[in-house]
């Protein structure tokens, strides 16, 4: 009887033991699965946070290496000109004129036209221009990305060839200011690229969405037409990032349209937001290589400028003609020796290695009248003006 007593008391203490142990046990698991999830989230909220730290820091992401860049050229130095035009080169006898005054070992030419396009004798008044279009353009769209992408396949041809050290952006209107011989001592001379680039205040272009890969400390709005050095070509090209941002989020603001009667007012509160007076800016602000640039343009552009804030809107630039192209007009352009830039309250002197320099090499738009005075004055070489009747239009 003790012993079933003993047995039966033994029996009582186990089965009093197992359930005491079995939640012990529970309430240790869970206090470590709590424990557990609750690093986890940690972990993953400090990641989240570094990512977003970085992604607001970013001016460019880390690139490899791309085929064309070089370290050190010693061989003769070129200038690269980039051709932006939609389909031929109106001016072509001009430039055929200042190339051929120049020598070849000095320059190379590229140019971005209509998809399909060729350059040849039935197409130029030059040979210089002769098969120079790109095989990969595309269709541009002005105030689209398509203007930049345009732009980037311009330099990234042009960066194929070690040579090109200097590289000048030109329109279809565009013409030379000065002989080539100038024009490649004045650009070879001084280290920097000329980019106009100021800050953008007074315009709603700046879209909030692209914060914050692109603050708005960094917008930055400027001329197109630009020229660089060649590490900043490399830049252009490399970047991916920025490119993408300003696809997605900088678009020009749609005309207004009747047949979509009070959408209208919808659509014009959008950012109007022009590319390529944007992209090229405010990435070389984001790569912190604004202290390596003179922040003008080579470019002369002449505007209409309007009176009423309504026509300010529609400013535009204005045209050349033969008649409003004389010698005194061109003198004045090439007297201009500042530019002043009332967003920042910033006075640019023109100067190249410290030395007082003609502000513009090049000017736009110009017409073929306009031209052909300029090579009747002898500011870029002679020519025979029966050229201009006899080759193709």
């Amino acid at each position: 009887m003790l012993l079933s007593g003993r047995n039966r008391g033994q029996g009582r203490a186990m089965t009093k033991k197992a359930p005491s142990f079995s939640i012990r046990h529970v309430f240790w698991f869970g206090w470590k699965l709590v424990i557990l999830v609750s690093v986890a989230l940690c972990v993953l909220a400090l990641l989240r946070l570094q990512s977003n730290s970085e992604l607001s820091s970013i001016s460019l992401p880390p690139q490899g290496p791309r085929f064309y860049r070089v370290s050190v050229y010693q061989g003769n130095p070129k200038i690269a000109f980039l051709f932006l035009v939609r389909r031929s080169l109106p001016l072509d006898f001009l430039w055929g004129s200042f190339f051929e005054n120049a020598d070849a070992a000095n320059f190379s030419i590229y140019i971005h036209s209509q998809p399909g396009f060729v350059f040849d004798e039935t197409t130029s008044r030059s040979r210089f221009f002769y098969n120079r279009q790109l095989s990969n353009s595309i269709q541009v769209a002005w105030g689209e990305s398509s203007m930049i992408q345009a732009e980037r396949l311009l330099f990234e041809a042009a960066l194929e060839d070690p040579a090109n050290q200097r590289f000048v952006l030109l329109s279809d209107s565009c013409v030379p200011l000065y002989n080539f011989s100038y024009i490649y001592n004045y650009m070879m001379a001084s280290p920097r690229s000329y980019v106009d680039s100021f800050l953008d205040v007074k315009e709603g272009r700046y879209n909030p969405k692209m914060s914050p890969v692109i603050p708005k400390a960094k917008w930055r709005k400027g001329s197109q037409w630009i020229s660089l050095v060649r590490s900043h070509a490399e830049v252009i090209v490399d970047d991916q990032v920025i490119f993408s941002v300003f696809k997605k989020f900088c678009k020009r603001r749609p005309p207004i349209d009747a047949r979509k009667g009070k959408q209208n007012i919808k659509l014009q509160k959008q950012h109007n937001c022009i590319p390529d007076e944007h992209y090229v800016q405010t990435l070389l602000a984001m790569s912190e290589l604004e202290s390596e640039l003179e922040r003008r343009t080579l470019t002369y552009t002449e505007w209409n400028l309007s009176v009423t804030k309504m026509e300010r809107e529609g400013w535009h630039p204005i045209t050349f003609s033969y008649a409003n192209a004389g010698p005194q007009r061109i003198k004045e352009i090439k007297d201009v020796n500042h530019v002043y830039y009332e967003t920042e309250f910033r006075t640019e002197w023109c100067r190249a290695n410290s030395t007082s320099v003609p502000c513009f090499l090049f000017a736009r738009k110009f017409s073929r009248g306009a031209a052909m005075r300029l090579l009747s004055e002898g500011v870029v070489g002679s020519f025979d003006v029966t050229a201009f009747f006899d080759a193709p239009s």
